[in-house]
């Protein structure tokens, strides 16, 4: 029926229809800029002659840290090494 209901995530500002008319069956969303508080359970319920209903568990994670990487152990031919590689 055209309407979005955004409850009071605070989305409204950031998801639009993907297809400018989701009229012609394909009522697919994109949310911008995704926040750790976006995770949560969504639900669309989309109504055109029937009214179809699917949940959605959406996890977002934060981007890792760049990895600080070093190397243990002598570098001489033949010789082991250990390479170490860590992120926050």
């Amino acid at each position: 029926d055209h309407h979005v209901n955004y409850g009071s995530s605070g989305l409204q500002d950031r998801v639009a229809f993907v297809q400018t008319d989701p009229g012609q069956r394909d009522a697919s969303i994109r949310v911008a800029d995704l926040q750790e508080s976006d995770t949560g359970t969504y639900q669309c319920r989309v109504k055109k002659n029937t009214v179809a209903v699917h949940e959605v568990i959406v996890t977002v994670q934060e981007k890792p840290a760049a990895p600080q990487c070093w190397s243990e152990g002598e570098l001489i031919e033949g010789g082991s090494v250990l390479l170490r590689c860590f992120s926050r």
